[in-house]
């Protein structure tokens, strides 16, 4: 997989001839110094960065043989900063729901197909019993737009996530439950790559890191908080 960089002084490797390789029920973590490339990597991943090349499979299946709509049924990217589009919170999380509705010929309602009692469910196991589902989307703060935007992409079921530091505008309760939900994706079988700058918190299976354009194994670190380390065992 190789990125460029285009700007004013001209192009920019950012890395080159990188392979990456995740299994169904895996959290992997990278991290990584500032501007290595993480976040591009991840979009590349998602077939969302033009400036990208690679090949690209999915349960063998080459990316190229299938559509960008396909491949993102399949493969979900969370950025770092959360879009929320909807005039309610419950508006935002069934707005997947409400494309497959309008796209596909079984035109089972989005509110059949979820339910309020199944998101007020999800919301609330990621400490987010505060947020009514009739708030409007622009009332959240930033770290409640990024863990609803985390509950209504779980809620699609992808077979891998790739989360772009959803956790960085949390406290460390907070951040503690959403990686409780991650780890739960994981063991139902989605594949999860996680960027992140905090403290290792024992769920990954893998740490990589990416630095110098390349990406090494780093040794997994044991979470120094006595409460996640409990959780973690």
């Amino acid at each position: 997989m190789t990125a460029v960089a285009h700007g004013d002084a001209g192009d920019k490797v950012i890395f080159n001839n990188l392979h990456f390789e995740i299994r169904g029920g895996e959290i992997v973590d990278i991290t990584g110094p500032s501007g290595s490339g993480k976040s591009t990597l991840l979009t590349a991943f998602a077939r969302l960065n033009v400036n990208t090349a690679g090949t690209f499979t999915l349960d063998g299946v080459d990316s190229d043989s299938l559509t960008p709509q396909q491949w993102r049924e399949r493969v979900a990217y969370l950025p770092q900063t959360s879009v929320l589009i909807g005039e309610t919170v419950i508006d935002a999380i069934r707005l997947p729901f409400t494309l497959r509705v309008r796209t596909s010929a079984d035109h089972e309602s989005a509110e059949r197909r979820l339910p309020d009692a199944l998101v007020r469910e999800t919301l609330d196991s990621m400490g987010c019993e505060d947020i009514d589902l009739t708030r409007p989307v622009h009332e959240l703060s930033g770290g409640q737009a990024a863990r609803v935007s985390l509950a209504r992409t779980l809620l699609t079921h992808p077979a891998v996530l790739l989360a772009d530091e959803v956790d960085a505008g949390l406290d460390d309760e907070n951040a503690n439950k959403v990686a409780d939900i991650l780890r739960a994706a994981a063991d139902a079988g989605t594949a999860v790559v996680r960027i992140r700058h905090r403290q290792a918190d024992g769920r990954a299976n893998k740490i990589i890191v990416l630095a110098n354009g390349t990406l090494s194994d780093a040794p997994a670190q044991q979470p120094q908080d006595k409460a996640q380390e409990g959780q973690a065992r």
